[in-house]
């Protein structure tokens, strides 16, 4: 018996690497839009898919980095500048995209922008925090791929969204994990509509990566700090908050520098003829933050809060 399960379990991993192998005809022919390529995962995937003989349309926030990313790149890839939390400029970037692509539509949306400030604990931010970064991670994740979608239909193609482990499983306080858990939901509901229609809908879910989110983390967190009234930080204490930084600050520094972990699974989402629905990079969400997520949720608290401390007036 354990033979033959043995031997079915072969078949299916060898069935998954041949069938994930293929590759989609005319890749040089194709257009994909790519979001937040300033720096990090968007800009090492413009120059990876650039590199690689696409033709790729960066959207980038500030116009210094999109000539920077020109000069580092082919002249087949372009770049416009986009802010997803305005609806006034992602509108203007699809009418860029739409005489770009001409008749042939949009191949790839890679929704990559976001940002990971400001960060905290819940009680010590308000309203406004949230939106922040809901505004760029969730709603303008929405946006673009509404605005983009006909072109992508027209071409029968891909919708790939930068979601995070922490779509999965909270691990701090502010907009960053509700963001990234929208993502989810959203992406799943879009791939079920899109099937009927070709269109393939992929979620990247990182683990900690080093990028240029780290700095902004850490000041915002300080800065809030700061504005906190008299009788929260008392309740909470100076320790708490040197600590929880210091472990923030881990965390974000921490993380593998190989952003092709990430970039890979975005070409393969965008390239290959069999995408997966969703794509684990990183060792840590392969190997802790995934599988803590499908544990009990009284033993997934007590794995993510044993080491955390504990606030001054903590009952």
């Amino acid at each position: 018996m354990w033979f033959f399960l043995a031997v079915l379990l072969i078949l299916y991993f060898f069935r998954r690497w041949y069938r994930e192998r293929q590759t989609v005809e005319n890749l040089t022919e194709k257009y994909v839009f790519i979001t937040g390529c300033d720096s990090g995962f968007g800009n090492a995937l413009a120059k990876q898919l650039d590199l690689n003989g696409m033709r790729v349309l960066a959207g980038c926030l500030t116009k210094k980095a999109a000539e920077q990313l020109e000069n580092a790149t082919s002249d087949r890839l372009k770049t416009t500048i986009l802010d997803v939390a305005s609806t006034e400029s992602v509108a203007a970037a699809t009418e860029w995209v739409k005489r770009c692509v001409g008749d042939k539509g949009l191949w790839g949306v890679v929704n990559n922008a976001g940002i990971g400030a400001p960060t905290s604990p819940n009680e010590w931010l308000a309203k406004e925090d949230f939106m922040k970064i809901l505004s760029v991670n969730l709603l303008g994740v929405i946006d673009v791929t509404l605005q983009m979608l006909p072109l992508v239909k027209r071409a029968r193609g891909r919708v790939v969204n930068v979601a995070s482990v922490m779509g999965r499983l909270a691990f701090f306080g502010g907009g960053y994990c509700p963001s990234k858990f929208g993502v989810e939901a959203f992406s799943d509901s879009l791939r079920r509509e899109m099937l009927s229609f070709g269109v393939h809908v992929s979620i990247i879910e990182p683990g900690a990566f080093r990028t240029s989110i780290a700095l902004p983390v850490e000041e915002t967190y300080k800065d809030i700090w700061t504005r906190l009234p008299s009788d929260i930080k008392v309740q909470y204490g100076q320790q708490y908050f040197d600590t929880c930084l210091k472990q923030l600050s881990g965390l974000l520094h921490s993380g593998s520098a190989d952003l092709s972990l990430v970039t890979d699974s975005m070409e393969h989402a965008l390239t290959s003829r069999h995408p997966r629905t969703r794509y684990s990079s990183g060792w840590d969400a392969k190997l802790f933050y995934i599988p803590v997520s499908y544990l009990p949720t009284t033993v997934a608290d007590y794995i993510l809060t044993r080491d955390q401390p504990k606030p001054a007036q903590a009952i």
